[in-house]
């Protein structure tokens, strides 16, 4: 299994340096939407996660400093987790936790029910909302609190690193 769910890349450029330049540059439409989840992202995600700019798009990652190997496809980079993104037609949102562990998977996915009466759109790690009102932010807070980044790097080792060794 590759972590490459998670290495979509935005089909909305956005020219930034830092999150700050990103979210100052999304679209007036998608801005409100993607503000309030940054925010709630970093009121919600368990310390010891850091805010980068990665793979064109705002993201959190267990640092160097916290996993010293690194992401396996490129250990010079840290380990991804999460990201928000503005594409050209929907907002999106990645949970690396979603993709790796079916029992998160199935929690969300019942949450989700429960939150809105629409299926969620989702790819491996991706949750997408055409409609900013469409995003259950509630629920959303909710998932980013799920995994410290100890249980990440716990749940990456045993899940990509030894599938690749196999």
């Amino acid at each position: 299994m590759e972590l490459s769910g998670f290495c979509i890349f935005a089909t909305m450029q956005i020219k930034a340096a830092t999150p700050d330049e990103y979210f100052a540059n999304v679209p007036e439409a998608q801005k409100p939407a993607l503000d309030k989840l940054r925010a709630l992202i970093n009121a919600h995600i368990p310390e010891g996660f850091e805010e980068v700019l990665g793979y064109g798009m705002p993201g959190w990652v267990v640092p160097h400093s916290l996993y010293p190997a690194g992401y396996h496809c490129d250990p010079k980079l840290p380990l991804p987790f999460a990201g928000v993104a503005a594409q050209k037609n929907f907002i999106a949102v990645y949970h690396m936790g979603i993709y790796a562990d079916p029992e998160l998977m199935n929690w969300f996915t019942e949450a989700h029910a429960r939150h809105s009466a629409k299926k969620p759109d989702m790819g491996k790690s991706c949750l997408r909302y055409k409609k900013p009102e469409d995003i259950p932010y509630e629920l959303i807070g909710e998932l980013f609190e799920k995994f410290s980044p100890q249980q990440w790097i716990a749940l990456y080792q045993d899940r990509f690193l030894k599938s690749k060794k196999s």
